[in-house]
């Protein structure tokens, strides 16, 4: 069954979902999940950005002058939620290698399913578009936590990046932040009894170091 969320966009280009069907297969191996959440994250990056303005500024070609496009106002800052984050991280610098970086820790309690923090650490904030990355939206606390955490730091905007999200995730982080958009590769259909996302690919911090 489709659902229509708002405030989300699906990256339903071609190349975005064959490479996660291979990422969803259980015996792709580590180096190839890495490599393909890599090429994933440029791809959503170039979607996620699609909306940066654009200032002109004179300048000279070989050729002629011209009046060319730059990129407006301060760097964007990448905020990636770990551990897994990094995997969508590592890919996004490719496409903007001038942007900022911060780092958010989150784990999630096994009891109670609530975020608990352990690091947090992150540039200026102040009049930039933060793109907060983590591979998975499953029960939406870990997220409404972190963009709780970069809006008291006065960002111009805030993007959640994510591989995969559940219908409860998106519910949960609009509920508390509606203002948020959210980009992602998949609607997946639901959460499991162990709050992961069916289908799903499993656990990706998991997958894209290696460990269990």
């Amino acid at each position: 069954m489709s659902r229509s969320f708002e405030n989300v966009v699906v990256v339903d280009h071609p190349l975005v979902q064959h490479k996660l069907s291979l990422m969803r297969k259980k015996d792709t191996s580590t180096s190839s999940f890495r490599r393909l959440l890599e090429e994933i994250s440029m791809l959503l990056c170039y979607e996620v950005t699609r909306d940066l303005p654009l200032v002109h500024e004179r300048i000279e070609t070989p050729v002629a002058p011209m009046d060319a496009p730059f990129l407006e106002g301060k760097k964007v800052v990448i905020v990636s939620i770990l551990r897994a984050g990094n995997g969508i991280l590592d890919g996004m610098l490719h496409i903007l290698p001038s942007a900022r970086v911060g780092h958010i820790g989150l784990y999630r309690d096994p009891e109670t399913k609530q975020p608990v923090e352990y690091f947090f650490k992150v540039p200026d904030m102040e009049g930039r578009d933060a793109l907060i990355v983590d591979p998975m939206l499953a029960t939406g606390h870990s997220a409404v936590k972190a963009v709780s955490m970069i809006k008291a730091k006065n960002p111009k905007s805030i993007k959640l990046v994510c591989l995969l999200t559940a219908p409860e995730g998106i519910a949960e982080l609009h509920k508390h932040h509606p203002d948020v958009r959210i980009f992602t590769a998949s609607v997946d259909s639901h959460l499991n009894e162990h709050a992961y996302i069916g289908p799903g690919l499993g656990d990706a911090g998991d997958r894209l170091f290696g460990t269990k």
